[in-house]
């Protein structure tokens, strides 16, 4: 395929924009956590190793995004369930490429070549 200046600067774009989406040291993590199925607020934060704060922050953008539903359950005390989105389904491409990029790079710096 050629590129042409129109078609690096939508490329670069499109990237941002993803990036905009699921960019930073936690979101792809919490998707990954996630498609095991619906966790509640702390399980996420231990399985995922993220402070409460910070997961609140992640959790309320991805459920922007439409990549995660918030589900206030009916308990005393009340707890809140998480699960993702049929939507969220549309990023299993990208997931499965970088968790195949990143088995063979961790083998790739483990054994030197």
């Amino acid at each position: 395929m050629i590129h042409t200046a129109e078609s690096c600067g939508k490329a670069k774009m499109a990237i941002r924009d993803t990036l905009d989406v699921v960019g930073g040291k936690w979101k792809l993590v919490l998707i990954s956590v996630l498609r095991s199925g619906k966790k509640g607020f702390n399980e996420l934060s231990r399985e995922a190793g993220i402070s409460p704060r910070i997961l609140s922050k992640e959790l309320k953008e991805l459920e922007m995004n439409a990549l995660v539903n918030r589900e206030v359950c009916n308990t005393k005390p009340i707890t809140v369930q998480y699960e993702l989105t049929q939507y969220s389904e549309t990023l299993s491409e990208v997931l499965l490429a970088m968790e195949k990029w990143g088995y063979e790079h961790r083998q790739r710096v483990v054994t030197g070549g």
